[in-house]
């Protein structure tokens, strides 16, 4: 989804109740990650909460899923990967997720525990589009 269909959804909502409301509802659709997947290798450091991410592709398309023990964690993992997946490593890497988390007004009504597990997610992406450039 692109961040402007994320913006237009935002605006929907008159109160960030309803936005987070709306966020735990993103990450309730997200497909679940297997037993096996929900392992020290997938978990991203940093994270109050845990989080797991599965990195798939190659350079030319990368693809991500993930999963969080804690409802609006998840939702961010959604949003996050709304943004990210099906994309190529380099534009991955050259997405701005900060300025999209500032856009959405995540940065001014997270806790800052959540804020840093977000950046945490994104950084963990933008290393695995990295790797993905360098095989």
């Amino acid at each position: 989804m692109p961040l402007q269909n994320l913006l237009d959804d935002f605006a929907l909502f008159d109160d960030w109740e309803d936005r987070y409301r709306y966020i735990i509802e993103l990450g309730n659709k997200l497909t679940p990650l297997s037993a096996e997947e929900h392992n020290e290798q997938n978990k991203v450091p940093g994270c109050v909460s845990q989080v797991w991410l599965v990195s798939e592709g190659d350079a030319a398309q990368m693809r991500f899923r993930g999963d969080s023990d804690a409802h609006i964690v998840r939702g961010l993992v959604a949003i996050l990967l709304d943004l990210m997946s099906d994309k190529p490593a380099q534009e991955i890497i050259a997405f701005d997720a900060e300025q999209a988390f500032t856009q959405l007004g995540l940065a001014e009504h997270l806790t800052p525990q959540r804020s840093n597990g977000f950046y945490a997610m994104v950084q963990r992406i933008r290393n695995d589009a990295e790797a993905a450039l360098a095989d």
